[in-house]
């Protein structure tokens, strides 16, 4: 069943920058009521004036996926502003670029936080109330590394794996209820997050990657993804020609990881 999202209450984590920031601009010309997450409150509220909404039709809500002990009264201040969740785009998200022997512990459990722990603490919040409204949209931007793992980026891989486990098995428990699931799985998006990847001291990077400088425009990226959610999909890829590559891992598994170490050679 197609979704209109006018009028519609769309919660947006990672809106603070990248794809979602775009989201939130899509979104807003679709004419969705908005929730803005992230932990950068300033950003957010730069972002909030770009969507050129009313403020009646937001919220600028900080989040810290990191530490989520207290997501239960996040999701109460949004029901007090709007009084219900018909969308969840889990959109945030965190990186590393290390080698597994030399990733200190503390960045494993960092990265597995944001991009696992917290993004399923949230969504299992606003799991429950959909439940109760017998309706909902839950979206879960992943990536094509959660199909399978690249060298430098174990961790991170690993992450995206599990959220395809998580959310393809939510789905499944949340159909008779009307709550359906969305698996977002993007490519190379030209966004800065890879400059902004943990190197093994906890420092960012500090380089974009010709991969992502080629890549598709954020942009377009949220208007896939909109789309998507639009027309009811359970899974979308999104990218150029890298999409393609989750088809030669599955026939041409050797010629891919031969590729691929090469292409991710320090």
């Amino acid at each position: 069943m197609s979704m209109d999202l006018n009028g519609k209450i769309v919660w947006i984590t990672g809106a603070s920058s990248g794809i979602g920031e775009a989201l939130a601009y899509t979104a807003a010309k679709e004419g969705a009521k908005l929730i803005l997450s992230a932990r950068r409150e300033e950003e957010l509220k730069r972002v909030a004036t770009n969507c050129k909404i009313d403020s009646q039709n937001y919220l600028v809500l900080p989040i810290d996926l990191e530490h989520t002990e207290n997501i239960e009264e996040k999701v109460n201040l949004v029901i007090q502003k709007f009084g219900s969740i018909d969308v969840l785009i889990n959109s945030s998200g965190m990186g590393h670029r290390t080698k597994v022997v030399n990733t200190p512990m503390a960045i494993d459990r960092r990265v597995m936080e944001v991009n696992f722990f917290g993004t399923i603490n949230l969504t299992k919040s606003v799991a429950r109330l959909m439940q109760k409204q017998k309706s909902g949209k839950l979206v879960v931007i992943t990536s094509i590394m959660g199909k399978y793992g690249l060298p430098l980026y174990a961790t991170y891989s690993a992450s995206k794996h599990a959220l395809f486990g998580f959310f393809e098995s939510l789905r499944q428990e949340l159909y008779n209820d009307n709550v359906s699931v969305l698996i977002a799985t993007p490519g190379f998006i030209n966004t800065d997050v890879s400059t902004k990847l943990l190197k093994e001291d906890g420092t960012p990077y500090g380089i974009k990657s010709a991969a992502q400088e080629k890549g598709m425009s954020a942009t377009d990226c949220a208007k896939g993804i909109v789309k998507a959610i639009k027309n009811d999909r359970d899974h979308k890829y999104i990218g150029k020609y890298e999409i393609f590559s989750v088809h030669v891992k599955q026939f041409f598994p050797k010629m891919f990881f031969k590729l691929m170490r090469r292409m991710t050679k320090e």
